[in-house]
């Protein structure tokens, strides 16, 4: 049985402990006492935020934390097997932890703000949209083709959630959980630990979601190989693929999946029109990770941005990163879920720049 569970304000946690037809008085007098009851408040509030996420996550229940106009600006329920955020009340992704034919988490389900699939419908409609690489192209992801010669793009090693390292939590208007998972090789061996680290905050134009990933191998000679199916993907809503008429377009002006393919960006952006609203993906790899990312774009619909394939991309030298057992290995992406009126642009240099201060 799904519960929900909301906060208000600490007088009316106070109430619920009042007797039957006993309201509590209060008397303040001077600026001072009030100053410090507003701080003592303030801070029972935040404490019973992040106690009810955790509660939440034990349980199984949905949560949500009221906005300063009385809507949640986020709210999250738990399931067995996924995580499905919504705002206002409206889901707009679900972040899919276990799955017996993805081998590793996603997200699936992409919506804007106002409700309109930005990643194409998962599973795929047959009739309606091209149903190639369904379970690899599920919505939103990371996955590396070569990972020390095992392949955890196309399913063949395995990414095992474990547990929630912290939250979901609800603050100050952004949603925020970790997850802790398992890297294992084909045959089921351990190869290494990673973190996600993944957050939300809303802006008029949209959502931004950061993905952060951390990794630490347990096993000797662990090292990122050099493909063109590494690192950060999206597949875009069939609506809205350049083979309908979508539009790809990145930080240095180009535009179209032939003139971004396997050129570096700050940020590559897949868009198009539905019902009257321009809505797309913008995809923004941290300009701090390791390397800069080469954009694996087609117009089918899948966007990738990938820092590993050197050669795959450049016909340079092969790839190979490797990292010592025990060691961490951190690398961070964001991505912007917009929508907008048919003519107007999200700004995304501007989104670009608050990318950039959110990862601070």
């Amino acid at each position: 049985m799904k519960r929900s569970a909301g906060l208000r304000s600490g007088a009316n946690q106070r109430e619920q402990k009042t007797a039957p037809g006993r309201r509590p008085t209060l008397q303040i007098s001077g600026a001072g006492p009030l100053k410090r009851l507003a701080k003592v408040v303030s801070s029972n509030i935040k404490m019973q935020v992040r106690q009810l996420a955790i509660f939440a996550v034990l349980f199984g229940i949905s949560c949500m934390v009221l906005g300063a106009d009385g809507k949640p600006p986020f709210s999250f329920e738990l399931q067995d097997d996924r995580l499905i955020i919504s705002h206002s009340t409206k889901p707009i992704l679900h972040y899919v932890f276990r799955d017996d034919r993805i081998r590793r988490p996603y997200f699936a389900h992409v919506r804007t703000l106002d409700g309109i699939q930005v990643s194409r419908r998962h599973p795929p409609v047959s009739g309606e949209d091209a149903t190639d690489h369904d379970t690899m192209h599920p919505g939103i992801w990371i996955a590396f083709g070569d990972i020390s010669d095992e392949d955890f793009w196309r399913n063949k090693g395995t990414i095992r959630h474990e547990r929630f390292d912290l939250g979901p939590v609800l603050a100050n208007n952004e949603l925020t959980f970790a997850t802790e998972n398992t890297l294992l090789s084909s045959v089921s061996q351990p190869m290494a630990r990673l973190v996600n680290r993944i957050s939300f905050s809303a802006q008029p134009e949209g959502y931004l979601l950061v993905w952060d990933a951390s990794f630490t191998p347990t096993m000797e000679n662990f090292y990122f190989g050099d493909q063109e199916e590494m690192g950060f993907g999206v597949r875009v809503a069939t609506a809205i693929i350049e083979k309908n008429g979508g539009t790809i377009s990145n930080s240095s002006g180009l535009k179209g999946a032939k003139a971004t393919w396997g050129k570096t960006a700050a940020w590559c952006d897949y868009s198009g029109v539905i019902d009257g609203r321009r809505v797309g993906v913008a995809v923004m790899p941290d300009p701090k990770n390791f390397r800069l990312s080469w954009f694996h774009n087609r117009d089918y619909g899948l966007m990738a941005a990938n820092p590993f394939g050197q050669n795959a991309f450049t016909k340079g030298p092969k790839s190979k990163v490797g990292i010592a057992r025990g060691e961490t290995f951190r690398i961070r992406w964001g991505v912007f879920i917009h929508s907008s009126s048919e003519t107007d642009s999200p700004g995304l240099e501007r989104i670009y720049r608050d990318f950039l201060m959110a990862l601070r």
